[in-house]
């Protein structure tokens, strides 16, 4: 590709043998924010990134054969017959030009966003589900996984970087996807990451304590998750959840098609709980019914956020309820398990609100007689803030309480606990044991259970692995309460 062709849309001023120039028609092979993955025909972007700056590597880059760089500050040292490309922001700039690069996927399918503290996996996750049984070529990109179709991809990112999420958006053009449901967090809105693409729609789900240690205060984190609605088209829809509180400040001035739900007051799309148990729960929807098998209030708002969504995009009203009430939950997202009599939940309940909406899910539909047990732990390296809260909310809805070691990532998993444990009262404190290895939190709760009683493992949900300074080691939770109620 010619590389004016890749800066369409960038404003940009050209610099080369020591003065400002025109940017010329040279070739592209790649384009790259990494150093190490240059060669002949690269261009390379030197992002000032939270931990490190790219214009320190420009050296480095240009050794591996960069041969355009793109920056927001020039170097001293300008060899000859590399173009310099001065920005005002790299991370917009590499954005646009990665969109550029492959062919602007975004414009070539139908592209649906949420954002959220809570509740993005499971949404989009549960929307591809829907398309795929419409027989809708569609595409997933998010915390779990992405999909082409049926074909699955590994996800590093809640949301990737702007040149994977342009390629795999690539792809799925290349395979017919006509749609692709996508999970945007509040740290790629930050950073740029979805620069360059267009939204046919974005879904605001809620917002709740999390994400503090990046954003450092709540106005920060809503003004964030703001954005991605600030810059909506016209010609796009925008569904948000008036029942929470930011619900209405998301839409404030957004150009976009502006849609509400709401389980608790008169919206777009009014959803009523009719019934509710351990299996499911019978909705009322718009005036038409559904039986759904996933469980709790968090989910009656995932539900009406998914129907609200395919039928803005066009679907008919009775097949989309049909469709919707056979979809089952994400991985690791209110995830059953049974053996030996016991019930267990794996949630990945990682921030206050979730943790307090599934042990209230949970609650709603057990019996008296039945104990639950709690294990959870928090994140190394993440906001300690919520620690206490956490461990507060845990002891408050449960029978025992394990509190154990999540990814303690660099910190000392006994420090965690202890900021954990501070949050609870004299009495919540003799119904709580303190195991930091987290496969013996487990095994004791299995041990500490009798017939009927519902464990709840919260925190990790899908995950495989538990990062231990630096190392992730392969952990998953189902795989071991499978093993130890066969």
């Amino acid at each position: 590709m010619k590389l004016t062709d890749i800066l369409k849309g960038i404003d940009y001023k050209a610099y080369c043998n020591g003065g400002e120039c025109a940017a010329d028609n040279r070739e592209v092979e790649r384009i790259t924010f990494d150093s190490r993955s240059v060669g002949k025909g690269t261009v390379f972007v030197a992002q000032k990134g939270v931990h490190v700056d790219g214009h320190n590597y420009i050296g480095m880059a240009i050794e591996g054969g960069a041969d355009v760089v793109i920056c927001q500050d020039l170097p001293a040292e300008q060899p000859k017959g590399v173009l310099f490309i001065q920005v005002e922001n790299s991370d917009i700039a590499l954005g646009l030009a990665a969109s550029n690069f492959y062919g602007n996927p975004s414009h070539k399918l139908q592209l649906v966003s949420i954002t959220g503290t809570n509740g993005k996996t499971t949404t989009v996750t549960l929307l591809h589900r829907m398309m795929r049984e419409m027989g809708i070529h569609a595409g997933l990109i998010s915390t779990i996984v992405n999909r082409i179709d049926d074909e699955e991809i590994a996800a590093t990112h809640t949301t990737p970087d702007a040149v994977e999420l342009n390629r795999l958006l690539a792809m799925m053009v290349d395979k017919g996807c006509e749609y692709c449901f996508m999970e945007v967090s509040s740290h790629a809105i930050v950073q740029n990451r979805i620069a360059g693409l267009r939204f046919a729609g974005a879904i605001f789900s809620n917002i709740t304590h999390d994400h503090l240690d990046f954003h450092k205060t709540m106005a920060n984190y809503i003004a964030a998750k703001k954005q991605l609605f600030d810059n909506l088209g016209e010609d796009a829809f925008a569904l948000t959840n008036i029942d929470d509180k930011n619900g209405r400040v998301m839409v404030q001035n957004c150009k976009a098609r502006v849609k509400t739900y709401s389980l608790q007051t008169v919206a777009d799309f009014r959803c009523k709980i009719i019934e509710s148990s351990i299996h499911g729960q019978q909705l009322e929807m718009n005036g038409k019914q559904l039986w759904t098998p996933l469980v709790g209030r968090f989910n009656a708002y995932n539900i009406t956020a998914i129907v609200a969504t395919a039928l803005l995009c066009g679907f008919d009203t009775d097949d989309t309820l049909r469709v919707a009430s056979g979809l089952h939950a994400a991985p690791g997202r209110f995830q059953y398990l049974h053996g030996k009599g016991i019930t267990a939940i794996v949630d990945y309940a990682h921030t206050p609100d979730a943790l307090q909406n599934v042990i209230d899910t949970i609650n709603e539909v057990r019996d008296k007689k039945q104990n639950l047990i709690v294990v959870v732990g928090c994140g190394g390296d993440r906001d300690p803030l919520k620690r206490p809260i956490m461990a507060r909310i845990a002891a408050e809805g449960c029978n025992h309480l394990i509190l154990t070691s999540d990814n303690p990532r660099t910190e000392n998993p006994e420090s965690i606990l202890d900021q954990m444990e501070a949050g609870l009262t004299p009495e919540e404190r003799s119904k709580t044991v303190r195991i930091s290895d987290r496969r013996q939190a487990i095994k004791t709760a299995t041990m500490m259970t009798r017939e009927g009683d519902i464990i709840l493992v919260a925190g990790k949900g899908h995950e495989t692995y538990q990062e231990i300074n630096g190392v992730r080691h392969h952990f998953d939770d189902c795989e071991e309460i499978n093993n130890l109620l066969k």
